[in-house]
């Protein structure tokens, strides 16, 4: 990712990374705290946030656009609860295609146009992908793993419970990842 993009007023405070994680920017410190507190809170406005960190409004808006920019704040969400929504059963499905790049294409094309898939992740090891999806009943799994089924090898696993549902980033925590490059 080129620099030029980042802004010559933040030349001094980003930098590209280890030469193994080319895609990786390096962030200063307002950066993490503005990421972290969007994490915790993607709705604060920029006046909020930038009380929280010592900047003006302007600056954070900047910055907060900077880092959309550069790739690094990818979306912002509502989390949901399924259950509540009438969606009590959460699965995770591994699924094993054979075949090569079509085969592949072909699966993602057909499992993108399955609105229980929430989320889907293409693996390394015996199983092509992992798949998480939510379901109504056992009914509608089954029927949903029929579809699967029709494109390759299907496990599946009823998740219990999410100890760790989701896990905010943070600079101490990406910065202890550093021994392992």
């Amino acid at each position: 990712m080129a620099l030029s993009i980042i802004g010559e007023e933040l030349k001094d405070c980003w930098h590209m990374a280890h030469k193994t994680t080319p895609n990786r920017i390096d962030l200063d410190a307002i950066a993490w705290k503005i990421l972290e507190a969007l994490q915790q809170n993607a709705r604060v406005s920029f006046a909020e946030l930038g009380r929280k960190i010592g900047l003006s409004t302007p600056a954070v808006a900047e910055r907060v656009h900077r880092l959309e920019e550069a790739g690094v704040i990818t979306g912002y969400h509502a989390s949901l609860d399924s259950a509540k929504l009438g969606v009590p059963i959460r699965v995770l499905v591994r699924l094993t295609i054979p075949g090569g790049e079509l085969q592949i294409s072909r699966t993602v094309t057909a499992m993108k146009e399955m609105s229980e898939i929430s989320r889907c992740h293409r693996i390394t090891g015996a199983e092509s992908f992992v798949i998480e999806a939510d379901v109504v009943s056992i009914r509608h799994l089954e029927a949903m793993i029929d579809r699967l089924s029709a494109l390759g090898a299907t496990s599946t696993s009823t998740v219990l419970s999410s100890p760790v549902e989701r896990r905010d980033h943070q600079a101490r925590q990406i910065e202890s990842f550093a021994k392992y490059l």
